[in-house]
């Protein structure tokens, strides 16, 4: 995330003291994942940039449960942000702090406490997705808003060349799993590259740079690349097969574009893959599909317009959306009304 604020043009500062206790923290599964957002050396490092820097107002990711144990020493009001789903997955983002909790007590720290103080304690809780989107029963927090998805481009996606005309027929069909190293399946990549060697369709699958192109076996009709547009080359996907991330699924959905979804690892996966689904706007999988199960709903997908339509339909909640203006509003009934009086001036 560094690189990215700066070339923002935007002062950083790094947190650099979760390590210092990750060895107590190795019986986790992502050791050095689980030290950042739930050590209480992260918090207690941002407790002292805090005082350091004495910002009006502070914005907590969702997961950073070291961070947010220690929100209400900062002496300022402070956000949540979640970048998806709130009402869909509260039992899941409850588990995982629980779970961030339960570590915390294993290696010999404090435990957190929990969601309803966590995330109902802050003066604001933001999600990053469309209230009709989610689940219509009643959140446990009077203070959650729904904004938009954010869907900004990484810089590294360009539009591909690819191998075949543009005024090609053939339908293409995009392939994009996680670019999260913790997230990498190779296997599962190639499996869908296999199912989709017999389908009438062009695949372009996108690896992001975690695995290798080099490492898999594309067939005659697909292109694998590190990165491309995925903005570029919806328009021309027919439909996409992906982990069922929020912002993938929410960028396929602003082109109108269904999707199989398989998830990895990342929590809100199941949810999103679900969610697509539900909407009639595409086909969740398992997160570890056979060759067959792949080739199933990729050729549902093909055969049957439905998926299409229902995507199409559900694009035209994004005309006109801005979610990190959204967002950015939302923090800003953080600040004093002095502060937007004079930033307005």
């Amino acid at each position: 995330m560094l690189a990215r604020v700066q070339a923002a043009g935007l002062p950083t500062i790094e947190l650099t003291q979760a390590d210092a206790l990750r060895d107590r923290l190795m019986f986790e599964r992502t050791p050095p994942i689980f030290a950042y957002v739930a050590s209480p050396a992260a918090g207690d490092e941002l407790l002292s940039v805090v005082r350091a820097q004495r910002p009006d107002a502070v914005a907590i990711d969702g997961m950073f449960g070291a961070a947010l144990a220690v929100a209400p020493q900062f002496g300022v009001p402070s956000g949540v942000i979640v970048h998806t789903f709130v009402r869909r997955m509260f039992a899941a983002w409850k588990a995982n702090l629980a779970m961030q909790s339960e570590g915390r007590v294993r290696a010999g720290f404090a435990p957190l406490p929990p969601i309803e103080e966590l995330w109902g304690g802050r003066e604001v809780i933001h999600s990053n997705s469309f209230a009709s989107l989610d689940l219509p029963e009643a959140s446990p927090f009077a203070r959650l808003r729904h904004g938009a998805p954010v869907l900004d481009q990484e810089t590294r996606a360009v539009a591909p060349q690819l191998p075949w005309p543009a005024d090609d027929a053939t339908p293409l069909v995009l392939l994009s799993f996680s670019t999260v190293t913790e997230q990498r399946q190779p296997a599962k990549l190639q499996r869908a590259l296999d199912a989709l060697a017999t389908l009438p369709v062009h695949v372009v699958a996108t690896t992001g740079d975690i695995v290798d192109p080099a490492d898999l076996s594309p067939p005659a009709n697909a292109t694998v690349l590190r990165f491309a547009s995925h903005d570029a080359l919806l328009p021309r996907a027919r439909f996409v097969v992906t982990h069922g991330g929020h912002g993938t699924a929410m960028r396929c959905l602003r082109a109108g574009v269904p999707m199989v979804c398989s998830p990895a690892l990342a929590g809100d996966q199941p949810f999103v893959s679900a969610a697509v689904q539900d909407f009639g706007a595409g086909r969740a999988l398992s997160g570890d599909p056979s060759t067959e199960e792949f080739h199933d709903a990729a050729r549902a997908l093909l055969d049957d317009a439905s998926y299409a339509a229902a995507a199409r339909r559900l694009a035209d909640k994004f005309v006109g959306q801005d979610g990190a203006a959204a967002a950015a509003a939302s923090l800003e009934t953080l600040l004093p009304a002095k502060i937007l009086a004079g930033a307005a001036a």
